[in-house]
């Protein structure tokens, strides 16, 4: 009886040693899923712009695309700097990504002037194949010596000109106008054979410069004039169609080339769907824009366009030697 009484002793001492043991046993420790690789992604403008409509859904894209992956985070209103700022910073790597129009782009590449030869361009539906083509990624290729890679052309649209003092119908009408530009040099000098007195000036300066009436006025495209309340403090717009005006989506190389191949593609892939997306967008946008800016009480003039072309036929012989007079006829074959 005693034996049995120390067997059944030692068999519950064993249990209850057991039991202790697997109180100490650790769970093994859980796998985190990896984080989102952030890319900021800055531009100028409001966040219900065209870039912002735009950048919104490209990143959209790319959280899908790359499967979480990527995070593509939107900074509007020159929270991450002015255009030139930005362009810097996207070469320096300060800066991941940004949206600009290609007006500062010529100080990087010289190629970049083309778009802003007056009327170079005057059918958008037959620019896109140019522009999507091995002309377009040539310009954007060229970007790489700065340590920028140009992913696709997005769009601002035909750009039209404001001003606060009178209608504008004919180019004698723009002598003397203090009109803001940006920091271009065809621009200006499309802006000096007209008879205006251009100014450049960062877009972020620009509604205060006018209200205070230190500029008469400026030229954008419908949206940016309609989104940034510019019919606050202008009151004419003459629909001139003088510039077309691409933006460029880019993104640091060094940040692109450290990247897998599946992000890469990612990128690209939602890179070129939001440029679509985009283009329609300014499309439908500006088909009632007009009527929307006249309940805005602007007198809008439409004039004629020959007489503008005219009148700055001189830019395209200043300009020809540093664009190349090769590639100025690629662009004028859009037409």
């Amino acid at each position: 009886m005693k034996k049995w009484m120390v067997l059944v002793l030692c068999l519950a001492l064993v249990v209850a040693l057991a039991g202790c043991g697997g109180g100490d046993k650790k769970e093994a420790p859980k796998t985190e899923a990896p984080k989102a690789k952030v890319l900021r992604v800055g531009h100028t403008l409001t966040d219900d712009s065209h870039y912002g409509v735009g950048l919104k859904k490209f990143s959209e894209l790319v959280k899908e695309k790359s499967k979480g992956s990527l995070d593509v985070q939107v900074f509007g209103n020159s929270k991450l700097g002015n255009e030139r700022d930005l362009i810097e910073g996207v070469s320096l790597g300060t800066v991941e990504m940004c949206l600009t129009s290609t007006g500062p782009l010529p100080s990087f590449s010289k190629k970049f002037m083309v778009f802003d030869l007056p009327f170079i361009v005057q059918d958008r539906a037959k620019f896109y194949p140019i522009l999507d083509g091995a002309v377009g990624q040539g310009m954007l290729d060229s970007l790489g010596s700065k340590g920028i890679k140009g992913l696709v052309f997005f769009e601002n649209g035909f750009r039209h000109m404001t001003n606060s003092k009178r209608p504008i119908n004919k180019p004698e009408d723009m002598a003397g106008l203090k009109m803001r530009l940006m920091e271009n040099p065809v621009h200006m000098e499309t802006f000096k054979a007209l008879g205006a007195n251009p100014s450049p000036m960062p877009f972020g300066e620009l509604f205060t410069a006018m209200q205070q009436k230190t500029m008469d006025g400026q030229e954008n495209p419908l949206l940016i004039i309609k989104t940034s309340k510019f019919y606050e403090v202008q009151k004419y717009l003459a629909l001139t169609g003088h510039f077309y005006s691409p933006a460029v989506l880019m993104i640091s190389d060094k940040m692109f080339k450290g990247l897998t191949a599946d992000q890469q593609k990612a990128l690209m892939d939602a890179a070129k769907e939001a440029r679509d997306f985009e283009r329609n967008f300014i499309i439908e946008s500006e088909k009632k824009l007009v009527d929307e800016l006249k309940a805005a009480k602007m007198e809008v003039t439409t004039p004629d366009k020959a007489l503008f072309q005219k009148a700055t036929e001189s830019v395209y012989k200043k300009f020809e030697a540093d664009i190349g007079k090769d590639l100025i006829d690629q662009v004028r074959g859009a037409k």
